[in-house]
This record gives structure tokens, sequence and C-alpha cells, in this order.
């Protein structure tokens, strides 16, 4: 699809809508479950669109990202706002992919065919299980039924770029009914799943539950077990695992997942946003009062780190491994000298012998069995 010298010459954005009608358990993402502040952020998002207009120049935009918190819980006119401020600041691709996260229980049809109107061209829906008792675990808001009713709805707005994220290794999911949300997904014609498996992130109302005994725990054997079903279950049916928790059929990836990991520039908008410039990262402080401040003052609303060269390699290698494009080491040697080319095939050295990883055309690649090891893997590659 791309290569990553290609991916420099595009760029996204992602805004970062915060509001969530309530605090799924798993969730350590920035969010609030109020919506108090909504018009005060919508201002200050305008005034952070503007003030930030110089950080990608004059790159092509080729993707827009609406994520969360719970961006479907905008209406259209918001959204439309937004997408109008950035065509006049930024250089917006005519071709853009513009992706709305959405869950089931905001997403009706005339949402639905309302956020089409506006420009939106991809839904990313926040189905997680068609099963009750596993969004129940979860705390989600909406229940199987929505679940299903809302892609049919989906397709009757006209949405043919979709995608449903499912979440595995959850305690109430046993094995057939993982099989069963594989093979509804695979049934719906969708031709993008995102695949997460859950964990247990500090801090958060599931990690409380489960210390408390309120919650069974999550089995890490029992996730391996569902992870290894699914990359056969949709290698089978033809789809292309083009990043450890991303498969899609050919020609259907999402622009937005593949400008992360192939390693293109990115804008983030909102509080928590995260941008990427190939030299340097910043992230926008994670308070919406602290945001609503400072939006229109660049320089406050954000915290910056400038990339050694040691860290951009690392950065390269830990997403480029991660995808079905591999870790070119001649791109290692181009961008950042032989000697970080030699250090990365010493390291791979036994992981290539265990046959986690494979060495083909000059790029390293994971193997099924490597998939799982992948974030240790990259790390001892790592300076």
């Amino acid at each position: 699809m791309f290569s990553w010298v290609e991916n420099k010459l595009m760029a996204g954005i992602y805004l970062h809508i915060p509001f969530c009608r309530q605090k799924c358990h798993y969730c350590n993402f920035f969010s609030v479950a109020s919506q108090k502040n909504r018009k005060a952020f919508l201002d200050a998002l305008q005034l952070e669109i503007t003030s930030q207009k110089s950080y990608l120049a004059d790159e092509n935009v080729q993707t827009i990202y609406f994520g969360g918190g719970t961006p479907s819980m905008l209406m259209a006119d918001e959204i439309a706002t937004i997408l109008n401020s950035l065509k006049s600041t930024y250089n917006i691709d005519p071709d853009v992919e513009i992706t709305l996260e959405g869950n089931p229980d905001d997403l009706t049809k005339e949402k639905l065919d309302a956020f089409r109107t506006v420009g939106v061209n991809r839904l990313s829906i926040g189905i997680q299980s068609f099963y009750d008792d596993d969004l129940l675990y979860l705390n989600r808001v909406h229940n199987a039924t929505h679940a299903k009713a809302v892609i049919a709805d989906a397709y009757a707005a006209g949405f043919e770029k979709l995608t449903i994220d499912l979440i595995y290794g959850i305690p109430t999911l046993t094995e057939e009914k993982w099989l069963s949300n594989i093979d509804f997904f695979l049934s719906t014609g969708i031709k993008h799943l995102s695949a997460y498996a859950l964990t247990v992130e500090a801090r958060t109302p599931l990690a409380h539950l489960i210390g408390k005994g309120k919650l069974k725990p999550v089995d890490e054997n029992q996730s391996a077990i569902h992870f290894e079903l699914l990359m056969h279950r949709m290698e089978k049916a033809g789809f292309i695992h083009y990043e450890i928790s991303n498969f899609a059929l050919p020609g259907h990836y999402s622009k937005h997942n593949s400008l992360y990991w192939l390693g293109a520039n990115y804008l983030g908008l909102g509080p928590s946003a995260h941008s990427y410039n190939g030299i340097s990262r910043q992230w926008n402080v994670s308070n919406l009062s602290n945001y609503i401040e400072m939006a229109g003052i660049s320089e406050s609303v954000f915290e910056k780190e400038e990339l050694t060269l040691d860290q951009r390699y690392d950065e390269y290698v830990m997403t480029s491994l991660r995808t079905s494009w591999g870790c070119d080491l001649e791109q290692i040697q181009n961008a950042f000298g032989k000697n970080y080319r030699e250090h990365c095939e010493k390291m791979a050295q036994p992981y290539l012998q265990s046959q986690k990883l494979v060495l083909n055309l000059n790029r390293l690649f994971l193997t099924q069995q490597g998939k799982f090891f992948a974030d240790g893997i990259a790390a001892d590659l790592f300076i």
C-alpha cells in the first residue's frame, strides 16, 4: 500500500473529543462523563485549529480522524463547523478520509444520515462484543441488539468505509463466543476490523473492581488463545493482518492507522492529543478546564520533546515491526546510519533463530508466533 518514505509525503489530523456518556471500566484514555463544558471546548478547539496552523505547514492532509472519548456525541452541524475550519486552515486533500468514532447507542439513523451529509466518509464503531454479558463486564452503554442494528443502519446511510472494534480476553468471553463474534463480523461484509486484547490499566475502574474481587480477573492465556483464533480465522477469510490490532481486505486499510504505523506526520488537536513530525513529539494537557483556558496560546497547551537519533530509531523499529510492511534495514541505514542497521541485525539474531522473526528482502517481519511478543521483541532491538 504505502512505503515508509512515501508516507512522509502525507499527513493527518487527529481531533480528541473528550465527552462520554459514561466511562467504560477498562478505558484509560482522557474523557469526561459530563457535557457542561461542551460549547467552551468547541470554541477552544477552533482556537487551537488556528494557532497550530504552522505545524503541518503545507503538507497534504489525507486523513482527518475524530477520536475520543465519544465523537458521535457531537451533532452533525458541530462536526461540519470543525471540518470547515480545518479546510480553511490546512491543505486538505480533496479525497481526504474523514473518520468518526462512534458508539451504537449514539448512532441513530438520523445522526448517521447527517454525519454522511456533512462529509464523514468512514465510521469506526465501538462494538466490542455482540454479547450482552461481555458488554456489561466492560460497562458499555449499548447492548447486543444495538450493536447488530447499527451496522445495518450505517450501510443504509451510505457508509461504504466501515470498521468495528472488538475486544478479546474478556473473562466472560468463551472461545465459542469469540469465534461467533468474528463470524458475525465476517457475515456483515465489513472490510476492516480492529481487535484489541483487554488490558487492565492502572487506576481504571476495571483495575479497582478486579482488585476488590467484584469482577473476574483477565487471564493472559485466554487472551493468547483468542488472539491465535483471531489470526487464523481472519487469514482464512482473506484479511491481511497489516498491524498487530488491525485486519483489512486488500485495498481497505485505514489511512489514519497506516499513517501512525508508517511514520508519517500528524497533528493532534484537543485535550490529551499527541502530535508527531518526525523530529519531535508533543502532547496536549489532559485536563479539559486547562485546555479550554490555554487553547489559544499554542505554546501553553502542550508539552514537547525533541527526539534524539536514538529515539527516532527506536520509534521506527517499534512502529514498523508491528506492521505487515516490516522493519526495513536499508531504511534504517539511510535514515540513521550503518551502526544502527548493524545493531538491529545483531539484536534480531536470537529471534530469527527462534523463528519469531523472519528476514526477507532486507526487511524484518514478525511471524505469527512473534506477534505474541511484539512489544518485547521491539524493545530488544532498541538502542
